[in-house]
């Protein structure tokens, strides 16, 4: 009886390194001595303009001035993930591993880089970055990764090409910046990773080419663009253009003469359109037109293509609708209504934000109100009295992912988001820790419940209140409620 006996001998750790070293610098010698057409005046110029993430930056700055919010999101995302990539590499892979860089003597002097890097070898620098970049436009928007992916390729090719990496260098250092994209992704999760929105689907008047929907376009918004591509999907939709201060009475006119009422602004101007719409019970149309855009963006359209999808199709969610009254002053709300410091911070934005522009006066108006001396808010809330910095009331709740700002996945919920920042000496402080705390129900300066409808006494006559974006002046009492399911507003299907 026999029996078969491996005798091979294991291969040492050593050996086995020496052969993929091998392996690494044949392949490396193969890409330095092949030539490609129109590759040495390209690729060397690719891998400059990479250097210290300029190519991506300019390439995140374009997608941005695109004012498409996924772009947007992708330009972001891409430029975290590189940011992480980048600081893995520098604080732990170079110094991890002290590779020389490769030797340039099969490398022609065409393609050799005039300053040689001066860093060890592994891993690529270069390649992490283009990695990250590139895998972080991706999680956000397949099409736009799908243009930003070869120019990546290209740049990590480059490496090897010009001869300062070996493809080891360059694979390991790609693996590093697509993993660093992904890390991004856990703490702050892409809009496919949230959950489906719950908000109730109502069949409403399906309009194939437009006809029957009036839209009112705010022209301080400034997105001709926007309206001209409705219009053109949309093609018998009637379109009108008018100034902030004609908004209110062109949507009297519209809504007596619409099917649908349609509105192209910011959030301000989509709640004139709410308010109308509710009182003729028609259907909104909303269009993104505005800085922000949170009512339009929680409901689920984003741009020109998802409104006319759901315009054409139907397809309609009902979404509640917050009020307030206090005296004779009241009004809606389909985003949030405050009182406190956020209020003074709109006031104030409004002042220079038609000198300066929208992002620079929010950043000056917080500057300004947060640095000046002055007493929290006075008020009695249940029953007692209570100083407060901040009175945040959301229609809906807002839930926060990571580090992501809040977001609404359900606007019929039944639910006022009530935040409060308790009075203290310094209001930025305790803005702050509140903030930090996102979510918590209770800390030593911040508090949160979700109720049904919201009663506060004891307001000092002339004290502001904000709510989406417009500014108004309450005293005595504040009542806040819920109209539940009250408006109908296009949005199209997740399915679809």
């Amino acid at each position: 009886m026999t029996a078969d006996v491996d005798l091979t001998v294991p291969e040492s750790g050593h050996a086995l390194r020496d052969r993929m070293l091998a392996v690494d610098c044949r392949l490396f010698d193969s890409v330095a001595t092949r030539h490609w057409p129109g590759a040495d005046h390209l690729l060397p110029r690719l891998s400059r303009s990479a250097n210290h993430g300029v190519l991506w930056f300019a390439t995140a700055t374009a997608l941005a001035a695109t004012r498409s919010p996924k772009a947007r999101r992708a330009a972001a995302r891409g430029v975290a993930s590189l940011a992480l990539a980048s600081a893995t590499i520098n604080t732990l892979g170079k110094r991890s591993v002290r590779r020389p860089r490769p030797l340039l003597d099969a490398v022609p002097m065409i393609r050799q880089l005039k300053r040689q890097p001066i860093t060890t070898s592994f891993p690529s620098g270069h390649s992490a970055s283009a990695a990250a970049f590139a895998a972080g436009v991706a999680l956000e928007s397949r099409p736009l990764g799908a243009v930003v992916a070869p120019v990546a390729a290209a740049v990590a090719l480059s490496r090897v090409y010009t001869g300062v990496h070996y493809p080891s260098d360059v694979l390991v250092g790609a693996a590093l910046g697509v993993g660093a994209a992904y890390a991004v992704r856990g703490v702050v999760p892409t809009r496919d990773q949230l959950p489906s929105p719950g908000r109730p689907h109502v069949d409403a008047p399906a309009l194939p080419d437009g006809r029957g929907l009036v839209l009112v376009a705010n022209k301080e918004a400034g997105t001709p663009e926007a309206v001209r591509a409705l219009n053109a999907a949309l093609p018998h939709a009637e379109i009108v253009e008018c100034e902030a201060a004609d908004l209110r009475a062109e949507f009297e006119k519209a809504a007596s003469r619409a099917e649908v009422l349609g509105v192209c602004g910011g959030d301000g101007t989509v709640n004139a359109a709410a308010e109308v719409a509710l009182r003729h019970g028609l259907p909104l149309a909303v269009l993104p037109g505005g800085t922000l855009n949170h009512f339009a963006h929680d409901v689920g359209v984003e741009d020109v293509g998802e409104l006319s999808r759901a315009l054409q199709e139907g397809d309609a969610v009902r979404v509640d609708v917050g009020h307030f009254s206090s005296g004779t002053v009241e009004g809606l709300f389909l985003n949030t209504c405050s009182l406190g410091v956020y209020p003074e911070l709109v006031h104030e934005r409004e002042r220079w934000s038609r000198r300066i522009g929208g992002w620079p006066a929010g950043v000056l108006a917080a500057l300004r109100v947060l640095r000046a001396d002055r007493h929290p808010l006075s008020t009695e809330f249940r029953g007692s009295e209570r100083p407060l910095w901040l009175l945040f009331a959301g229609n809906g709740t807002y839930h926060r992912m990571g580090l992501a700002p809040g977001r609404r996945f359900d606007l019929a919920d039944g639910r006022l988001d009530v935040r409060v920042v308790h009075g203290g000496r310094k209001p930025a402080a305790r803005l702050l820790a509140a903030a930090v705390a996102g979510p918590l129900t209770r800390s030593p300066v911040h508090a949160a419940v979700r109720v049904g409808r919201l009663h506060v006494d004891g307001i000092s006559p002339g004290t502001l209140l904000a709510y989406d974006g417009e500014v108004t002046t309450v005293e005595g009492e504040l009542t806040l409620k819920k109209l539940p399911e009250a408006l109908t507003v296009y949005r199209p299907l997740p399915s679809r």
